[in-house]
């Protein structure tokens, strides 16, 4: 069972977001694995629909979090127990179906709601996760491709939201565009920087006026990567990508960038 942790300390919120296809799942990935090297202990949060993460870390889930709120919403349902209170059970629930592994926990949100009111399901879901929450130093959150769902799962704030885009200038705006989405959400978000992903060299010369265009800072480019569309295909997690595969090399300078930054702010 869950255990709340005393005192103040709140655990380090990193979301990652962008349209689909550029690649988010796998920078969340990459993120997770340096995380888990330097000892943090860090939920990870898959609050995509298609709950892809998953795989790429090598790991499986049998139920999610909409599998949580559709047996509470179902009159069929024989969710509620008399021999434990609802908040215990719902605790219970949550914690259940959370994957744990010696080298982080992940929780993933799955479908999305259906025709009915879950307004005050969502409360509930919403607590119980944010006690979840505090067991961990870290939490990562891989996004859906709106941003609605972080309002609806945590009161908490975003220390990082690091918005993924491919190379293109399509996808740098529609980049900033979420950038600006973000702001009209009832979160403070420590920072927004951008990530550009699938980077090739032919087009590095052209992106520094697009970046500039956008208003976003840029932490840092992730190449094209051979290895990751092998990996793929022979259904290898990415966490076993080769420290010198050249997306791994690229996401550890920008976690590296994150890491001088957080020191910087706690120093200050």
């Amino acid at each position: 069972m869950m255990s709340d942790i005393p005192g103040d300390r709140r655990a380090k919120i990193i979301a990652v977001a962008g349209k689909g296809g550029t690649g988010k799942t796998v920078i969340t990935s990459l993120l997770l694995r340096f995380l888990a090297e330097d000892g943090e202990r860090v939920l990870v949060i898959d609050a995509d629909p298609a709950t892809s993460l998953p795989a790429t870390l090598g790991v499986k889930v049998t139920r999610t979090i909409g599998d949580v709120r559709e047996e509470i919403a179902s009159p069929s349902s024989v969710f509620f127990s008399e021999s434990m209170p609802t908040d215990m059970l719902i605790e219970y629930r949550i914690d259940e179906i959370t994957v744990k592994t010696p080298r982080f926990s992940l929780l993933a949100m799955g479908r999305s709601e259906g025709p009915g009111c879950y307004c005050l399901i969502n409360d509930m879901l919403r607590h119980f996760i944010d006690r979840l929450s505090s067991r961990y130093s870290t939490i990562l959150i891989d996004c859906e491709a709106g941003l609605e769902h972080l309002s609806r799962r945590t009161t908490q704030d975003v220390d990082t939201m690091l918005v993924v885009s491919d190379a293109t200038r399509r996808g740098i705006d529609t980049a900033a565009a979420i950038a600006y989405l973000a702001a009209d959400l009832h979160i403070n978000f420590g920072q927004i920087l951008l990530v550009l992903n699938k980077v090739t060299d032919k087009v590095i010369p052209m992106l520094d006026d697009m970046v500039k265009a956008s208003g976003l800072t840029l932490i840092g480019m992730v190449p094209e990567d051979e290895n990751i569309r092998a990996f793929d295909l022979e259904g290898k997690p990415l966490l076993e990508l080769p420290e010198d595969s050249k997306a791994v090399v690229a996401v550890r300078a920008i976690y590296d960038k994150l890491i001088a930054v957080g020191d910087a702010v706690s120093d200050s």
